[in-house]
């Protein structure tokens, strides 16, 4: 590999990775089909890319060598254009996974817990539905999350993506369990906040 191609491999993003990644289990596949093996795969521990981001990766990872493509012929009524991943990018990937200095602390961002946060701005029962709905929506991705897990079970090129999945059950539970706590919270907290002298002093509640 050129040091231009070893420049390059250090600055790739994570997606790029993660669409490399795909490409690494057996068979050739197409963006669309990429799209929705993220969709059912990697969106339920880490984040599914655009298609948009999906064929800006591939491009690039066709130009360091990582990916090869292929354009089907006339025998196909619509032309498709199906991707593999090559020794080089296999190798690259390898190195890549087996660097635990990548892999970085998770990140979390829960969109919920920020307007909890500024729940001082809310009345009670809104932010009750608003909790409400998030069981609702993790509830069903709790049972995509076993359906995809179905999907996996007993297939050998897909055990590891199985114990991935297998993970994203055991936190969606979790998030149904702390779903749950906070809406006792929350009930606790109704009936306080009706009661006289029960405002903040303006102070922040950080140390210090």
């Amino acid at each position: 590999m050129t040091s231009s191609h070893e420049s390059k491999k250090q600055e790739l993003p994570p997606t790029a990775w993660a669409v490399l990644g795909l490409l690494s289990f057996p068979g050739e596949r197409t963006g669309y089909e990429l799209k929705k093996w993220a969709d059912s795969s990697l969106r339920f521990f880490y984040w599914s890319p655009a298609i948009s981001q999906i064929y800006a990766e591939l491009r690039r990872l066709e130009e360091l060598g990582y990916a090869a493509s292929v354009r089907s012929g006339p025998e196909e009524a619509r032309a498709k254009r199906r991707y593999a991943i090559t020794g080089a990018g296999r190798e690259a990937l390898a190195g890549w996974a087996a660097d635990t200095g990548e892999a970085g602390p998770p990140v979390l961002k829960h969109g919920l817990l920020l307007r909890i946060w500024l729940g001082h701005l809310a009345e009670p029962e809104q932010l009750r539905g608003m909790v409400g709905e998030h069981v609702e929506r993790t509830r069903g991705e709790l049972a995509a999350v076993r359906e995809a897990m179905e999907h996996a079970s007993g297939v050998p090129d897909w055990t590891f993506p199985a114990l991935a999945l297998r993970w994203s059950e055991r936190q969606h539970l979790a998030e149904l369990e702390l779903a749950e706590a906070l809406l006792t919270d929350l009930d606790g907290l109704a009936g306080a906040r009706r009661e006289p002298g029960c405002q903040p002093d303006g102070d922040a509640p950080t140390p210090g």
